[in-house]
């Protein structure tokens, strides 16, 4: 679903209109209009003031940076294979982190020590006499701002953990073979530093031009600036602080989890109709919240909220809007058309809802048997196995995933091609701002040390493909669907640029949030690149770390059926390890293409390419009808980009909660959600992390469980059952029709 941002006008509200009003700076008179910049909402939102004797690079940044990169890291990968993955965001180490370095500045000693360097020493001028402090003076905002940028680090843009390691998790977890600790590692650090060179090349054009703003990086700075402001209650006020409210709030979520995380797990996915039709498929079929559509469905777990979709405390109610429209069309009118209306592609011989790989007859596909020695694909074990088959819901979401593709570049076009260009031009000719003025104070990053990491990181990448061969053979969906065709039968080669492809995209797209944040916080430049580049090996080392620590201890991890009530079912690497499949050992051709069961689904390119322009015409004929521009297909075709591995009790709770909050709350307890809303999205998400750790290690680690009713599953057995006349799956649970 990309980055899912937050609502830009609470926050700015929170941070006081007069946001911009500051006038007095250091070096620069500002008494005029042209002393601000040209768009409003940064005005609002973003000081037009420095201060260059703050101190940024203390021992607090580095160690509350350092501790909070690791863990965020540790965290995300370790919750990623759990069914119900959660995953950290920057903002909850923005929130935590503030106490612990208000902290350390009232006990650590102010004691200045000063490093004296012999003239014969080849060190840069500014070690020569170097004065330090462990508590250089009150902990500052840009202190603050490097320690989220650190950790940001380990939230590993767009999944929470590093796309890589899903590599690593299909190599050893599903097709079990080997592959070495080095090669992996290898390939995480490369896939994520891959994207440092593209951020170079672009930074000059969307960082320090005016006019390219960025919605998503003002409220960052709203909440620091929210986060920082002096607290004022009016005199006999019950108000807490927000670090007391934090506190609290963290304790509850902490002790809440003990009860879905261990103690009665089916409160994870409560879906109380398929107990009242215990025998009854297509009760369980629309009940079931893990692998039907989830009506009635609803959870008091939550990981189960906040998964797949991140927190839906931080996501603005349209965006909310949007995601419901489009998630409701799919599941509940298209879905259940396919399936009981046409039994399209057979769909009766499948579970309705399901990520997995079909044989014709309904069961299971068995990989390994097609796969040979060399990695590849055995074409005279898969003709004798037959096709690969998609259950309707597995299907219908790569169609979609091809209509919102094609959707967003039409739709780009029309309704913002002349803004973009304009902008663009704008960017290359305009003045500089106040903000890129205050930046000239600081050296700026050479543009060798970008380009020097992608040369390396290319090469290596090269070498590890190549030299390395015998472990490693060889824009999300497309990249897949172009590899698949080069190399049809090469799973792991398909992935790899999958990758690679999709990961330096996205690894440039965050250095260049953070890069703009740094901008309009006025952090020194070099000091951004340093935080972003530690903390990328950082993260990626604990990463790969924790892989193969749980890859290695947990028995049969991944491979536990969800009905089992096993907590590591691993489902995003579940789907990864089918497109391995679909894209890289068949390959599209035998999928999506003549020799396969699925090749009308690529007119959803067509309809999701003339979805937007059909829109824009309806516009310029209804100028007068404000409604129509606001129907974004490329967000309506990808609401349910998700699916699998999300399920519909984690949408159905994600938008109950998100509408409560960024809906009720935010109209009508605006100050209770302008001063508590993101804390208690960060505590909520701490909570359950913490709680998580704390369960595996006492408990889960030491092998003890808990064995009753609660504890085995949703109890919707009959939902993944197929209904086809004749389809018998043996497995007793299953009726024949």
């Amino acid at each position: 679903m990309g980055e899912i941002g937050t609502d830009d006008r609470g926050l700015a509200a929170a941070a006081g209109a007069g946001a911009g009003a500051g006038k007095e700076e250091e070096g620069l008179g500002v008494n005029d209009d042209e002393e601000t910049s040209p768009i409003e909402q940064v005005r609002l939102t973003v000081p037009s003031t420095d201060d260059p004797s703050l101190p940024v690079w203390t021992f607090r940044m580095w160690s509350i940076g350092l501790l909070s990169c690791a863990l965020m890291s540790f965290l995300n990968q370790f919750f990623s294979y759990r069914t119900e993955p959660l995953i950290v965001t920057q903002i909850t180490v923005q929130v935590a982190a503030l106490p612990v370095g208000h902290f350390m500045a009232r006990v650590l000693p102010r004691t200045r020590y000063r490093v004296s360097v012999p003239a014969f020493v080849p060190v840069p001028a500014f070690l020569r006499g170097w004065d330090w402090s462990l508590n250089p003076g009150p902990f500052n905002m840009k202190e603050h701002v490097l320690i989220s940028i650190f950790a940001n680090a380990g939230f590993a843009f767009g999944g929470g953990s590093a796309y890589a390691v899903g590599i690593v998790n299909i190599i050893r977890a599903f097709y079990h073979r080997r592959i070495s600790f080095f090669t992996g590692w290898l390939l995480v650090i490369t896939t994520q530093v891959l994207g440092y060179g593209w951020a170079g090349l672009m930074r000059k054009y969307v960082v320090e031009p005016a006019h390219m703003w960025w919605p998503g990086t003002l409220v960052q700075v709203s909440l620091f600036r929210a986060l920082h402001e002096k607290e004022e209650f009016p005199k006999g006020s019950r108000q807490i602080s927000r670090s007391k409210f934090f506190l609290v709030a963290l304790a509850c979520s902490f002790a809440w989890y003990a009860v879905p995380g261990y103690l009665f797990p089916v409160l994870s996915s409560v879906s109380w109709v398929c107990w009242v039709f215990s025998k009854s498929v297509t009760a369980q079929q629309l009940g079931s919240g893990m692998q039907g559509l989830g009506i009635g469905a609803f959870t008091l777990d939550w990981s189960t909220v906040s998964s797949f979709l991140f927190s839906p405390l931080i996501t603005p109610f349209f965006a909310i809007v949007n995601v419901f429209f489009g998630y409701a069309f799919f599941v509940y009118l298209i879905l259940p058309t396919a399936y009981w209306g046409f039994n399209l592609y057979n769909a009766k011989t499948f579970p309705i809802f399901s990520a997995d790989l079909f044989a014709s007859n309904g069961m299971t596909y068995n990989i390994s048997s097609i796969v040979d020695d060399q990695f590849e694909i055995n074409w005279v074990a898969y003709n004798k196995v037959g096709k690969v088959n998609l259950s309707i819901f597995f299907a219908l979401s790569y169609g979609l995933s091809f209509a919102a593709i094609a959707a967003t570049i039409t739709h780009v076009g029309f309704f913002y091609g002349k803004e973009i260009y304009q902008r663009f031009r704008a960017s290359r000719k305009e003045k500089p701002d106040i903000h890129t003025r205050l930046m000239k104070k600081y050296d700026d990053i050479p543009g060798w040390w970008f380009y020097s990491l992608m040369v390396l990181s290319i090469t290596v990448s090269l070498l590890l493909c190549t030299v390395l061969k015998s472990e490693m053979p060889g824009l999300n969906v497309i990249t897949e669907y172009v590899m698949g065709l080069i190399m049809p039968g090469h799973p792991i080669a398909v992935v790899c640029f999958k990758v690679y492809g999709y990961m330096s995209m996205a690894q440039a797209i965050a250095f260049l949030s953070d890069f703009k944040l740094g901008h309009y916080m006025k952090i020194p430049p070099k000091s951004m690149f340093l935080v972003q580049f530690v903390g990328t090996i950082v993260a990626g080392t604990v990463n790969i770390g924790v892989a193969w620590w749980l890859l290695g201890s947990i028995e049969n991890i991944c491979n536990e059926d969800p009905s089992s009530g096993s907590p590591w079912t691993c489902p995003n690497d579940h789907v990864f390890f089918d497109s391995s499949v679909i894209w890289g050992l068949v390959g599209p051709l035998h999928i999506f293409g003549r020799l396969g069961n699925y090749g009308a689904l690529n007119w959803f390119f067509l309809i999701g390419a003339a979805g937007p322009v059909v829109v824009y015409a309806l516009h310029r004929v209804f100028p007068s009808q404000r409604w129509i521009p606001l129907i974004n297909l490329p967000v309506l075709l990808g609401a349910t980009a998700n699916m699998p591995p999300a399920s519909t009790v984690n949408y159905n709770a994600w938008l109950l909660v998100g509408t409560i909050f960024n809906f009720f709350m935010f109209r009508y307890r605006k100050r209770w959600w302008t001063r508590y809303n993101y804390i208690l999205s960060a505590a909520l998400d701490a909570g359950v992390a913490f709680m998580g750790v704390v369960l595996y290690f006492s408990l889960t680690m030491e092998k003890k469980r808990i064995h009753w009713w609660g504890t085995a599953g949703e109890h919707c057995p009959l939902a993944s059952c197929p209904t086809a006349k004749g389809v018998d799956l043996g497995d007793g649970i299953c009726p024949v029709f």
